[in-house]
């Protein structure tokens, strides 16, 4: 049995680290089969030597988090593992601090993963940013956050969101009431990702004002959009003729952000994905960058990313 000790600074440290209930522990013993014993400021690591190494690498990592005044919780435990795998653990540090905004209740809207602190700087970097990625990737929600960021800093002076009212592979039938209402289920998770930044009574000020705009794809032609932050979302439901025509709206001092999953296309048999063709025409064009995402940049249930990385091996033994 090998043994390594990780020395503590503070209680405040010690209680970061564990996590309610000491589950912060738990898992990285789990994850690396040692044991974690701690007394008087000290950690004792104790397994296999390998196993005791790559946990202290885990351990210095999360603590180094730690003492940035990050929460340390489940998410970015399971995060900092796939970092040790790969070498990288130090990188987890550079998560720290990076605060977009704050929610309506007063949470910090952060990257959660170098994956998504390079879209956050895409974003910020260019004029047309591509988030290319699985579900839970936090790519519409981002968006959103600097959407709202810089329409605060009055870099912008509206917020515009649209998405293709495409079915998710079940015909809705007629829908009851106006033409509003009948395109607002399409539109909800762009809702929901504003109602939790500004509130829901600020939000619907800004309608009402004309600061922010949520509405299908449709409603874009024929306009010029100036001094705005365009997001257009599920875009692998455009066809290429419609993302021509968002691409084609951008007016001065605006910003475009396009996020998709290319997995996840519900457009009938036989039309092709404007996603897929327009990042093939767009890869060498500057101002405009392309982020992809990983499984391991899912923020969700950790689960989630078992179900990613289930399908991909599926698909890829069926080709």
């Amino acid at each position: 049995m090998f043994e390594e000790k990780i020395n503590i600074e503070d209680d405040n440290q010690t209680a970061a680290l564990f996590g309610s209930f000491d589950g912060n522990i738990r898992l990285v013993e789990q994850q690396y089969h040692v044991e974690i014993v701690c007394r008087d400021n000290e950690l004792k690591v104790s397994g296999e030597p390998e196993d005791v190494e790559q946990a202290v690498r885990a351990l210095k990592s999360l603590i180094a988090l730690a003492n940035r005044g990050e929460i340390i919780n489940e998410q970015n435990v399971r995060y900092c593992f796939e970092l040790v795998r790969e070498g990288n653990e130090r990188k987890i540090e550079a998560l720290a601090g990076d605060c977009i905004c704050l929610t309506s209740k007063g949470k910090p809207v952060k990257p959660k993963t170098l994956g998504q602190k390079r879209y956050c700087t895409a974003i910020e970097s260019n004029t047309i940013t591509f988030g290319i990625g699985p579900a839970g990737t936090g790519k519409t929600y981002l968006a959103v956050a600097l959407a709202v960021k810089a329409f605060r800093a009055q870099q912008v002076s509206r917020i515009i969101l649209t998405r293709p009212a495409v079915e998710a592979g079940e015909k809705l039938g007629f829908l009851p009431g106006d033409l509003q209402q009948k395109v607002d289920p399409y539109l909800r998770p762009l809702y929901d990702a504003l109602f939790d930044m500004l509130g829901a009574e600020t939000y619907q000020k800004y309608v009402e004002r004309g600061n922010i705009e949520v509405a299908p794809l449709a409603y874009m032609r024929g306009r010029t959009l100036d001094d705005s932050f365009i997001i257009l979302d599920e875009a692998q439901n455009t066809t290429p003729e419609q993302m021509k025509m968002f691409l084609t709206r951008l007016g001065f001092g605006s910003k475009m952000v396009i996020t998709g999953d290319v997995t996840q296309i519900d457009l009938p048999d036989g039309k092709r994905s404007g996603l897929k063709h327009v990042l093939h025409i767009l890869r060498n064009v500057d101002d405009i960058a392309q982020i992809r995402f990983t499984e391991k940049d899912v923020v969700r249930h950790r689960l989630v990313q078992e179900i990613i990385k289930a399908y991909e091996k599926y698909e890829e033994a069926g080709r």
